[in-house]
């Protein structure tokens, strides 16, 4: 969660492709150049664990946008695929 967090922060769309599930990963991420994330808080989980195949993570992630402070609360659902974690998809909420 927190190398996906970094890589919204500083743009790397390629990282951020790659640890998307094929069935739910869109065809590009479409970054919003007012949008700039400044701290994640991690506030809680499930499974995950090195003998899981599933896992949530629920977290805030926060922003300033032109200036203006937000935040951003998300419960993500993550799987392995091919032996790597990966992002599924998740609930938000603003």
């Amino acid at each position: 969660m927190r190398s996906r967090f970094s890589a919204f922060a500083v743009h790397d769309e390629a990282y951020l492709l790659r640890t998307w599930h094929p069935t739910t990963r869109p065809p590009g991420v479409d970054f919003d150049p007012a949008l700039c994330w400044t701290r994640l808080e991690i506030l809680g989980g499930t499974e995950g664990g090195p003998f899981s195949t599933s896992g949530t993570v629920e977290f805030r992630a926060h922003y300033t946008e032109r200036g203006r402070p937000g935040e951003l609360r998300e419960n993500s659902r993550f799987v392995r695929h091919d032996y790597t974690w990966v992002y599924l998809d998740g609930d938000v909420s603003k």
